[in-house]
């Protein structure tokens, strides 16, 4: 029976090609993604351990707790600290580091880099190892820094130079007094490193006299434990913590493996779609062949060989074609890794140097997903033949299925689907968050209840057809016809395409809800003009605002000023705004009382007075950060939104307790800017100068923010998009695979149609007709999931958005259908030549 098996994966070796192809490419998107994540992760763990080259001992503030309700603090790192450490009889050096966000401008006068990833740091004294230096000499004064080589390489800035930058509202202008190299990650990922000497760097990050983390390096022969155990004499143990340059570099190491986990996962999960799609072409495959070789299965059976030696011998040939496929998909998952590190280069986020990583794991892996799928896939054909008595193979080339077996399989897809439909429903009328894996439940209990469901669906799309294919006479009627001969095959080949078209659809739905909620939220409830925020989300400084209030054509501005405090006991996060102008800045539908914010009046959401008991009238007592209290009346309830929620308080109520509050000051998130002419460029453009055309500062309009997020929006799709591609891509392998052996098995058919009169271009149109309507009534079948499930998601972020409604992307789905058209038409065009090239007496005397 092996001898067998193997012959026949040899005899039939073109019909197996796409199910080897469908295979590799799930096993290739497994090991490309095994190897690039390995390969990024093992080259950022490298770099990273560079980092720590020069800190044996890493010293850090402790958290001291505060009392009466008010927020702790870190103790201080003093430069006295320092030299206490370096005092220490093992060490060899002991550097302060500060760190801050700064934002350096190109010469275009636009951000460099990620605004995330825009860091600043202090050059210690002349000569600090962290930071060869290239060019140039340390930076002495606030007027000088360094900038890193990449960054001076992508701006074209070299010593001597004026660059733009800050670091919190107000535009410097230093001069580069050196360049220095680093194996900072943030560099790495496209941002940028700006150092400072220490003392502007102090002054700068609003950390005057104090250092974030004290790094010691040992004197040789000194380990870093030694070391360690040294400084916790030294120093206050109350007061500081100790950690070894090893133990760093292990937590930066897990951490680094920990993030990656979330790439690769997210990567295997689209991977896992491309297999479960490649295992419909090979169950197809394999029952095609099997049909096919009834009257040498019955022979087997006639002369000994038993059901168990049938199944395995069936097995045994999706083990060859598996191993194949394993072999060819790992080496396509090697070049798919090598295409994803030079892809990220050519996205500005380049990979750190380092090699290409192929590990044992990733091997097996490969091997144990090309193997088993296959074999899984192969399993159920294997079995069905094995069942096929002897004297009913002998005396018919297809076996059709029972009544019985038809109606139990309606039967079993109409309960799966009934119950998908009834958890989706229940799960939209729960909260978000409970809902979501009720939904998941549903959404897959449903696809395999339409999948079980789509040969007795099949008939009625399909006639529903009928018309326009009668405009292409014989061929159409033809290809009618054939196409729900064996609704089985069709009803596997459709569900491929249906899977992938199912994801993209419910992607593109909930993607052009959200965006349209989104706008409207702004619309309906921000009246500002624009919103002036830095570039990577923190908080501004006081005298933006106090600028911004100045400039000629502003009527009106107000911050969205962060504090934290305490509201009748418990804790909660307030906003303060200038309650003179935040009605003519915002329009918050009222619930209760009125929208009047001042002096000791506040207006609280809706959520948060009902989750405390609270409406309009009632007094609440207010502990600020610095332990003052005050008791506050709530003026009004109103419906909040994503932009703006929670408990608002006028600044001037507010500002005496955060500046007097421990280390800290007033915060703002944003500003809000009302103009006398409304939004122009003019008006953007005039109060970009205002600021000084500040590199960290964003000046935006309602369009600006809702094109951002649009934008968002778009990067996330196309890249789903990209990586659903691949399961497209092995449907239409499917599509490919079904023709041609169709066109097999229908050879004797064919050359009759030609005997009779039907041409070769009839016989080409028949089987490109056929194969259009397969993919049109797949693509049909997914549109209306995604559809299902687009609305469903959307009812459960309904519950938390009030804003949201669902928009139906018309266009897009008829784009889907126009690409699912062409998929059918292309997947067609090998299968009908090479059906219209069947010789016609040849074909006749086919068995």
């Amino acid at each position: 029976m092996f001898r067998t098996a193997l012959r026949n994966v040899l005899a039939h070796k073109a019909r197996l090609l796409m199910t080897v192809l469908a295979v590799m490419l799930g096993v290739a998107f497994v090991s490309g993604t095994l190897v690039f994540t390995n390969s990024l992760s093992a080259a950022l763990q490298k770099q990273s351990a560079k980092g720590f080259d020069h800190v044996d001992v890493a010293i850090t503030p402790e958290w001291r707790e505060a009392e009466g309700g008010r927020t702790g603090e870190y103790y201080e790192l003093t430069r006295e600290l320092v030299d206490d450490s370096a005092a220490v009889p093992g060490a060899a050096q002991a550097i302060g580091t500060v760190q801050g966000f700064t934002a350096i401008a190109g010469k275009d006068g636009k951000l460099l880099g990620n605004g995330f990833q825009s860091q600043g740091g202090n050059y210690w004294g002349a000569k600090d190892p962290r930071y060869p230096l290239v060019s140039g000499v340390a930076p002495k004064n606030e007027g000088e820094i360094l900038i890193d080589s990449e960054t001076a390489k992508r701006a074209g800035y070299k010593v001597g130079d004026t660059v733009r930058m800050s670091v919190d509202g107000p535009v410097l202008e230093p001069e580069i007094t050196g360049i220095f190299t680093t194996d900072d990650g943030n560099v790495a990922a496209g941002g940028s490193l700006t150092l400072f000497d220490t003392a502007s760097a102090q002054k700068l990050f609003g950390k005057a006299g104090v250092f974030d983390e004290i790094a010691v390096k040992a004197k040789d022969g000194v380990s870093d434990t030694a070391l360690r155990a040294q400084l916790e004499k030294a120093l206050p143990s109350d007061a500081v913590e100790t950690t070894t340059g090893t133990k760093l570099a292990d937590d930066q190491s897990r951490a680094i493996a920990s993030s990656m986990s979330g790439l690769k996962q997210g990567l295997l999960v689209f991977a896992g779609i491309s297999l479960f799609v490649g295992t419909f072409i090979i169950a197809n495959t394999f029952t095609m062949l099997v049909a096919q070789r009834t009257k040498e299965l019955a022979l087997m059976r006639a002369v000994g060989a038993s059901r168990r030696q049938v199944t395995r011998s069936v097995l045994i040939e999706a083990f060859a074609v598996g191993t194949v496929a394993a072999v060819a998909g790992l080496v396509a998952g090697v070049g798919i890794g090598v295409g994803l590190r030079s892809l990220m280069g050519t996205l500005d986020a380049p990979m750190p140097d380092g090699p290409l990583v192929i590990s044992p794991g990733t091997i097996a892996s490969a091997f144990a997903v090309g193997i088993l799928v296959t074999m899984l896939a192969a399993w159920l054909p294997g079995r069905r033949a094995a069942r096929i008595p002897p004297v009913a193979a002998m005396s018919a080339l297809h076996a059709q299925a029972t009544t019985k077996s038809l109606v139990l399989r309606n039967t079993l897809g109409s309960l799966f689907s009934g119950a998908g439909v009834a958890v989706v429903l229940a799960a939209t009328a729960m909260d978000g968050t409970d809902g979501q894996v009720p939904m998941g439940l549903g959404a897959v209990l449903l696809i395999i209840g339409v999948f079980v469901l789509t040969p007795l669906l099949s008939r009625p799309l399909i006639a529903a057809a009928a018309p326009v294919l009668r405009v292409f006479g014989v061929s159409g009627k033809l290809a009618r016809q054939n196409s729900v001969r064996n609704p089985r095959r069709t009803a596997a080949t459709a569900s491929a395409l249906m899977i992938g078209l199912t994801l993209i659809t419910g992607m593109t739905v909930m993607a052009g809800s959200l965006q349209k909620s989104i706008d409207k939220m702004a619309a309906s409830a921000i009246e500002a003009d624009y919103m002036v925020s830095m570039a990577n989300r923190h908080p501004l400084s006081p005298d933006v605002e106090k600028k911004l209030k100045q400039a000629d054509g502003v009527t009106a501005t107000s911050p969205m000023r962060n504090a934290y405090g305490l509201v009748d006991g418990e804790e909660a996060y307030m906003t303060g705004v200038n309650g003179a102008t935040i009605g003519e800045l915002t329009e918050f539908p009222v619930v209760q009382g009125a929208f009047e914010v001042g002096g000791t009046r506040i207006v609280v959401d809706e959520d948060t007075a009902k989750s405390h008991g609270w409406k309009a009238g009632s007094d609440v007592t207010i502990t600020y950060e610095d332990d003052e209290k005050q008791r506050l009346t709530i003026a009004g309830v109103y419906q909040a939104n994503e932009l703006v929620s929670g408990v608002l308080i006028d600044t001037a109520t507010l500002d005496p307790h955060e500046s007097e509050a421990a280390g800290s000051g007033p915060a703002d998130m944003m500003v809000m800017v009302k103009t006398a002419d409304g939004t122009s460029d003019a008006a953007k453009e005039a109060l970009e100068k205002t600021l000084g055309t500040n590199p960290a500062i964003k000046v935006q309009d309602k369009q600006d923010l809702s094109n951002e997020i649009a934008k968002m929006f778009t990067l996330i799709l196309n890249m789903v998009y990209g990586l659903l591609a691949m399961a497209v891509i092995v449907a239409v392998l499917g599509v490919v695979n079904t023709l041609a052996m169709s066109v097999f098995e229908r050879s004797q058919e064919i050359g009759m149609l030609r005997a009779i009169g039907l041409d070769r271009k009839g016989i080409k149109r028949m089987v490109r007709l056929e194969s259009l309507v397969i993919s049109l009534f797949g693509a049909v079948l997914g549109l209306g999931l995604g559809v299902f499930f687009g609305w469903a998601a959307g009812e459960l972020v309904g519950s938390r958005m009030a804003t949201y409604e669902l928009v139906l992307p018309w266009a897009r789905m008829g784009i889907f259908l126009l690409l699912a058209a062409v998929v059918g038409v292309l997947a067609a065009l090998w299968p009908a030549r090479r059906a219209a090239r069947l010789n016609m007496l040849q074909a006749i005397k086919a068995e």
